[in-house]
């Protein structure tokens, strides 16, 4: 089930239990996941993009190890907040996820994630091939975190 709004999802959710958050790139899957009360968002991996049935297997893999109730899928708009190409191959990618899993999927407006997660692997002088290495998984944990402290808002506001 894809949903449209942080309301929605919350909504879909159990009471409590592990996220993960996905940036999706052309070559890489960075992936995060929360804990199971959703404070905290942690880089957790990068997945070399093969074909889409591989891809999803090995996320199946991981939502299944780690016992998620939701996936949060960054969504790459433009700078303006207007959608592209990139938004609508995102937006594709969850259509085809939701065919696969009964896990509640949302989107999180993921710009400038990449950006964030480079300053903080700069700040944390890493070396330029550990932060290629990194990126993906660290710009995912942006993004779930940005989602978690949505719920965590919500939350508090009900």
């Amino acid at each position: 089930m894809i949903c449209d709004t942080p309301q929605d999802f919350a909504a879909a959710l159990p009471p409590m239990g592990a996220l993960a958050g996905l940036d999706l790139g052309t070559v890489t899957i960075g992936v995060a996941v929360s804990d199971l009360l959703r404070s905290v968002a942690t880089p957790l991996q990068t997945i070399k993009r093969k074909k889409f049935t591989l891809d999803a297997a090995r996320l199946f893999e991981i939502t299944d190890h780690r016992s998620i109730v939701g996936l949060v899928l960054g969504l790459p708009r433009n700078m303006d907040g207007s959608e592209g190409p990139r938004c609508q191959a995102t937006r594709a990618f969850a259509r085809n996820l939701e065919k696969l899993t009964p896990l509640p999927i949302t989107f999180w407006d993921e710009r400038l994630s990449t950006v964030a997660a480079e300053r903080s692997l700069l700040e944390s002088d890493t070396s330029r091939k550990r932060r290629a290495e990194l990126i993906d998984n660290v710009a995912a944990g942006y993004i779930l975190q940005g989602l978690l402290d949505r719920l965590q808002h919500l939350e508090r506001n009900r």
